[in-house]
């Protein structure tokens, strides 16, 4: 028994190089698919917050300056520490020389510190994500890690973990060099500035309400206070304008994170849950955002807006149905030579708003190999066995997910009817059957 197990093994491996899978289309009428939406910008994503789906692109794969959105990556660090038990809630930082001199530098996002204060790092988190405060951020990395260099040393670890290849990054809140008041990262340049793509900073932001949801209850607030209980208490408001009581407020939204420089633009990681679908949408360098200071607001609710009025979720293929030109697979030694074979599973598609949905590739994923260059199960076979899978692909959704360029989705196979081994003479005949057909 055990030999018979290896060699069908063996000879499944081989064969399946040459014929494991089984591919058909089907084909639409017309086929032809374009959308007129457009976000007024440099670059631009949205995404399913669960899935990965992606809704919408443009230019979303180029490296740009992303600015005080950085601080997203330094804040899932922070977490990630405390998580670790790296790192309390309730610890004390002491705000050294160049920590105080770059928190009173009032054209930088920042709340000023005291000379030689000490504050959580609760309240340094809560001001680097509420008012942006770059100071707040540079002295949670130096906390964490000892220095900011160390920290930033992090931040390319965590991302090439991530396969974020296009991301270039020398500071820990965003600032460019410039500003850094001498405190740059070894071998960067007086202009350099942190860069990402669109895509990249969307997958950021995705690890960072995954893997750590409490965050959103620090980005949805509209204000706060730093320092709170102290005598160095500062009002706070966020730079959201999209949150609740903001000019750009809307339902919905509860996060992420603003990003402005001269070389990034007006750019803005949004976040947004409506009918149990969370979008996380990426704007980068708005177009004409030096005239207009919500433009980056604006354009992200259109992004938002498109999402949700134009994509939906739709079952394409119904548990029974049969694929197209395979209705049934051969059986191997079987009463009958062939047994019917049906999709034992709902697939459901994301699909736009006049998308066509019946263009569709199958491929059948076997899990027995074949003699006749067909799927084939062996007899005896029971209903209802599962006898493989079927991957669909709606091949009109040239978007995909974020971790590949096709939305495809996949389903057991199973046979329909029950099939028993034909008898010795029979399989005997057609064994001779099939010599004299070779001569």
């Amino acid at each position: 028994m055990k030999k018979r197990q290896t060699r069908f093994i063996i000879g499944f491996l081989l064969l399946n190089l040459v014929i494991g899978t089984f591919t058909t289309i089907v084909y639409a009428d017309d086929t032809s698919f374009t959308t007129d939406f457009d976000v007024q910008a440099k670059a631009a994503i949205a995404i399913d917050s669960d899935s990965g789906k992606i809704f919408y692109e443009k230019n979303a794969t180029e490296a740009l300056p992303i600015a005080s959105m950085t601080k997203l990556l330094t804040m899932y660090l922070v977490l990630e520490a405390i998580h670790q038990k790296e790192l309390n809630w309730d610890d004390k930082v002491t705000i050294n020389d160049h920590l105080y001199e770059l928190s009173q530098d009032m054209e930088l996002s920042n709340v000023p510190f005291e000379k030689n204060g000490t504050y959580t790092v609760k309240d340094l988190f809560n001001a680097t994500e509420v008012v942006s405060a770059n100071a707040a951020a540079v002295a949670l990395a130096e906390k964490v890690a000892g220095s900011e260099k160390d920290f930033v040393d992090r931040m390319r670890a965590k991302v090439k973990e991530w396969q974020l290849d296009d991301a270039y990054l020398i500071s820990t809140s965003g600032i460019n060099n410039e500003d850094a008041k001498g405190q740059i990262y070894p071998g960067s340049q007086p202009k350099d500035e942190n860069k990402m793509s669109a895509k990249s900073m969307a997958i950021v932001a995705r690890h960072l309400i995954h893997d750590y949801p409490e965050f959103l209850d620090y980005s949805k607030k509209s204000s706060d206070i730093f320092a709170k209980g102290t005598t160095n208490e500062i009002p706070m408001s966020n730079w959201n304008m999209m949150l609740p009581g903001m000019p750009y407020e809307k339902a919905g939204v509860d996060g992420l994170k603003t990003g402005t420089t001269l070389l990034a633009g007006a750019c803005f990681v949004g976040t947004i849950k409506q009918d149990n679908l969370r979008l996380i949408t990426v704007v980068m360098n708005a177009d004409n955002w030096e005239q207009d200071s919500g433009v980056r607001f604006k354009e992200t609710a259109n992004l938002m807006d498109y999402v949700y009025n134009n994509w939906q979720q739709e079952t394409l293929i119904h548990k029974g149905d049969v694929i197209p030109d395979f209705p049934v697979v051969s059986v191997n030694k079987g009463k009958e030579l062939t047994v019917p074979i049906k999709i034992n599973q709902d697939l459901t598609f994301w699909t736009e708003k006049n998308m066509p949905t019946k263009h569709l590739t199958y491929t059948i994923n076997m899990d027995t190999h074949s003699n006749n260059n067909q799927p084939t199960v062996y007899a005896p076979i029971q209903k209802n066995t599962e006898v493989g899978n079927v991957t669909v692909q709606l091949t009109e959704d040239t978007l995909g997910y974020l971790d590949t360029p096709k939305q495809v989705q996949k389903a057991p196979v199973i046979v329909t009817s029950s099939v028993e081994k034909a008898n010795p003479f029979v399989l005997l005949g057609r064994k001779i059957k099939h010599l004299v057909q070779s001569f």
